[in-house]
């Protein structure tokens, strides 16, 4: 005897539910404990029935980006008790509700772990032969299809309930005697519609007048035998499934979907015995009663989510939808209250997917909801309503029936076959055995034989050939030792004799060549000291007295010249100290600052000239040490950095001795990467501008250009020309120097801070033109345009960074401003890069610019009118 309970109380039986699917129940804890079945012995077939309640879980979604934002503030409506399952659905800040739920499942909780507590009990129960639904239910958004339709594609443990099923039902069925079979509809704005036969569009409802069954028989059934065959068909129904975006979902399914799996298995309890040579008697007279076929259909249903219009934002036909769904979800709800209240009237007529789950609901399947809901207070009403569904459903009563057939010809065919192949299995496999035996007896003896007869022979031959090798051996060793004994004796005298003389020969030689060397070294030291002599002799011939006056006066003078070598080695150690605090900046108007972070003894490269002295300074650039060259060409920079030591530097001769580290043949990087950005900061000042013009300083920084790989050295010089570029009276004499070709050619480096200082000067060339343009002074196209930047700058329009999209946007839009570079730019692209400037630039006054570029310019207009883009 086994005893359940049920909603209304205990009831015993005599006989449990079938276990031909034993593996699948080790992890069944949503199992309801109802799954108890009485059977009759009908010779015709049975039908038993027990009650089984509705089984209900709950899961709750995790928040989405939306509601981190939205909800930040506030607490979730919802909290879970997963220990005692139980959910609290809060009211305010100090009173909630609570509701119990056969299984509450967290945020947190696996596709896995769904499976198992919601639908695993189910697919058992089809698999034993009965009628099962799973079913999800919930608002818009909350997780539903993501539940039940998941396909896993990318993320195998993403799966969701419907491929989950199918694996376990292939697992668990023979595919020779046993059949799988689905159908995939939706319900659509209360048509039916077969989502693997698109065309199949209007399938009719049938029910049984005897039975009252409801089935589908127009809808395309697809025999499944494998998993890959079953997951292509999901995803043909899936992307036939009508799914639109509303402001809670950006994929809000639009129809009902209903996957139907119909299951055949033919049932033998002791089958697996058919070839077991032990207890055949037992095994027989079992094998007597004739097999069952089972036949259970699994109802996979994902409901289309409730809404509300004013939050859904649903219009037009998104909105007819909406009160479709609704329509039919409000059916679904007033069957449900009338199965749980024992009303004795159901409306199940009043929508076509209220009588499609008639055996759901009240019916003889076993059902399993799940409920999904959300998290965001915002939406409490609609969780409070989806949580009482569930609470009533909870209430509904299904009685489970399981529908077995016998079949006693094809048992008595099975029999038959199997005890012929048998039989003639068993003589063949006997005579093969002993034809085997006596092969093999014989073959191994043959072989024994032959293999002790092949080794004795083969170790008498092996042992006869070692000993004549070895014979050999020793006589050859013998000859051979006989043979040059005598000139080993000869050879020995001779060879050494002839290596004693070759060692002696080369040590003479050494010494003859070390003794020529030190005369050498002694007559040339003599020489020098004679020419000293002589010479002390000419410059002190007149008196002792102006001998001595002329010495201490040359030794006053030496003296003075050592203490000036002291003093500039101190400064050039002092300036060496302070390069440590140097570091050179990357921003648009200085290339160099100064770290002030040291204490109050030490002296501030800014007064640095002071102390020392800046034409001493200025001095070192033209050292001949690359080393101090370096060191000064840094300090030199830095002071270039602020602009009260600009003009000093500059009436010092400091420009020209930059230009000259640019025009200096023996090319340092370093040296050279270090005056650019001195040149640039200097070129800061309008006034300097026209000295390193005038220098040809444009030449050279061209040339440093061409022959520099360093990206920080060509960040200098592309800002150095880029500063030159914001002088109107310079743009001629810039382009026809090389300056703009210079510029661009410094894009290869392909450096995000080469390419920012790029951008900016070809912003303020463009910026000057359109200055000079706007004044009537310049009528002909934009040199940018003709020395071929157009295409680099429509490139980058759109970059990743920032600040060279900024000044890219801005130089578009001031060679737009003149009419006659439109034609070019719009054959060029740039007309379309405009157009998004216009709509999506996050500055106001660049956006407003290009705005008012676009509607002022004839050519640009009539081209957006042609194309029909509004502005």
């Amino acid at each position: 005897m086994a005893s359940y309970r049920n909603g209304r109380g205990t009831v015993k039986v005599d006989r449990v539910q079938p276990t031909g699917s034993s593996n699948l129940r080790a992890s069944s804890s949503f199992k309801s404990k109802n799954s108890i079945v009485r059977r009759s012995n009908s010779s015709a077939g049975f039908e038993d029935s027990v009650s089984g309640r509705v089984r209900v879980a709950v899961r709750l979604r995790p928040q989405n980006a939306e509601e981190m934002v939205a909800d930040a503030d506030f607490a979730d409506c919802v909290e879970l008790q997963p220990e005692f399952k139980r959910l609290k659905l809060r009211k305010n800040n100090w009173d909630s509700d609570t509701y119990e739920f056969d299984e509450v499942l967290t945020e947190s909780a696996s596709q896995k772990r769904v499976y198992e507590v919601v639908a695993k009990p189910v697919v058992e129960s089809v698999l034993d032969g009965y009628n099962g639904t799973v079913m999800a239910y919930g608002q818009t958004g909350t997780g539903k299809t993501f539940t039940l339709g998941r396909l896993g594609d990318e993320d195998t443990s993403a799966r969701g309930i419907m491929v989950r099923a199918m694996e376990d039902i292939l697992a668990n069925i023979s595919r020779d005697s046993d059949s799988v079979m689905i159908s995939y509809l939706q319900l659509y704005m209360e048509t039916i519609q077969d989502l693997l036969n698109p065309s199949n569009d209007n399938i009719a409802i049938v029910e049984d007048p005897k039975t009252g069954d409801v089935s589908v028989p127009a809808a395309t059934l697809v025999d499944i035998r494998t998993h890959q065959d079953f997951m292509e068909l999901l995803r043909l129904g899936e992307a036939h499934r009508v799914a639109a975006n509303t402001k809670l979902n950006t994929e809000s399914s639009r129809s009902h979907a209903i996957l139907m799996v119909h299951i055949k298995r033919s049932v033998t309890d002791m089958e697996s015995e058919i070839t077991s040579e032990n207890d055949h008697s037992i095994h027989m007279s079992r094998n007597s009663k004739p097999p069952v076929i089972r036949k259970g259909k699994l109802v996979v249903v994902d409901l289309a989510g409730s809404e509300r219009v004013h939050k859904s934002g649903s219009e037009g036909h998104t909105l007819e939808e909406a009160k479709s769904i609704n329509l039919s979800l409000s059916a679904l709800g007033k069957c449900i209250n009338a199965l749980a209240e024992n009303s004795p009237h159901v409306p199940v007529r009043d929508s076509k997917l209220t009588r499609l789950l008639k055996d759901s609901f009240g019916g003889t399947a076993r059902t399993s909801l799940i409920v999904t809901v959300g998290p965001s207070p915002r939406h409490r009403a609609e969780t409070s309503s989806t949580i009482l569904f569930g609470q009533r459903a909870m209430k509904v009563e299904n009685m489970l029936k399981i529908k077995e057939e016998f079949d006693y010809k094809s048992l008595c065919r099975k029999l038959e076959t199997q005890i012929d192949k048998l039989i003639a299995e068993n003589e063949r496999q006997q005579k093969a055995f002993e034809d085997e035996i006596e092969r093999t007896a014989i073959e191994a003896q043959q072989r024994i034989s032959e293999a002790e007869i092949n080794y004795t022979e083969a170790l008498e031959r092996e042992k006869m050939k070692c000993q004549m090798d070895y014979m050999e051996s020793i006589k050859k060793l013998e000859e051979k030792w006989m043979h040059n004994q005598p000139k080993r004796v000869t050879n020995g005298f001779s060879n050494g004799n002839h290596s004693a003389d070759g060692n002696n020969d080369h040590a003479n030689e050494d010494v003859t060549e070390l003794k020529i060397m030190l005369q050498k070294e002694i007559s040339l030291r003599k020489r020098a000291e004679e020419e000293i002599h002589s010479l002390r002799n000419s410059q002190f011939c007149p008196t002792e007295a102006d001998a001595n006056a002329d010495v201490v006066k040359l030794q006053n003078l030496l003296d003075e010249e050592t203490r000036q070598k002291q003093k500039l080695e101190d400064e050039v150690l002092m300036l060496q100290s302070r390069l440590s605090q140097l570091s050179f900046g990357s921003g648009q108007s200085r290339y160099s600052q100064i770290d002030d972070r040291g204490n109050g003894e030490t002296t501030s490269i800014a007064n640095l000239h002071e102390h020392v002295g800046l034409q001493k300074i200025l001095s070192l650039l033209e050292s001949e040490d690359p080393n101090v060259r370096l060191h000064a060409v840094k300090v030199v920079a830095n002071l270039a950095a602020e602009d009260t030591n600009q003009e000093r530097i500059v009436e010092a001769g400091g420009l020209s001795s930059l230009l000259a580290l640019l025009r200096s043949r023996s090319f340092d990087e370093t040296i050279c990467r270090i005056a650019a950005g001195a040149i640039a900061n200097l070129a800061m000042n309008e006034a300097n501008q026209e000295l390193i013009m005038g220098q040809g300083g444009i030449s050279l920084l061209a040339m440093t250009a061409a022959d520099a790989e360093d990206p920080q050295t060509l960040r200098m010089v592309a800002g150095a020309i880029a500063n030159l570029c914001g002088n109107d009276k310079l743009q001629t004499r810039l382009r026809s120097e090389g300056g703009i070709k210079a510029l661009l050619g410094m894009v290869r480096s392909r450096h995000p801070d080469v390419l920012s200082q790029v951008a900016r000067g070809v912003a303020n060339f463009a910026k000057c033109e359109s200055r000079t343009s706007s004044k009537g002074n310049k009528n002909n196209k934009s040199m940018l345009i003709e020395d071929g930047a157009l295409p680099w700058i429509v490139q980058n329009a759109n970059n990743d960074a920032s600040i060279i999209r900024r000044h890219i946007e801005l130089a578009l839009c001031h060679l737009a401003q003149h009419e006659v570079n439109a034609k070019d730019m719009v054959s060029g692209g740039a007309l379309w890069e405009l157009v998004r400037i216009s709509r999506d630039c996050s500055r106001d006054d660049i956006r407003a610019l290009a705005r008012r570029t676009l509607t002022s310019s004839q050519i640009f207009s009539s081209e957006l009118r042609r194309l029909r883009v509004e502005i």
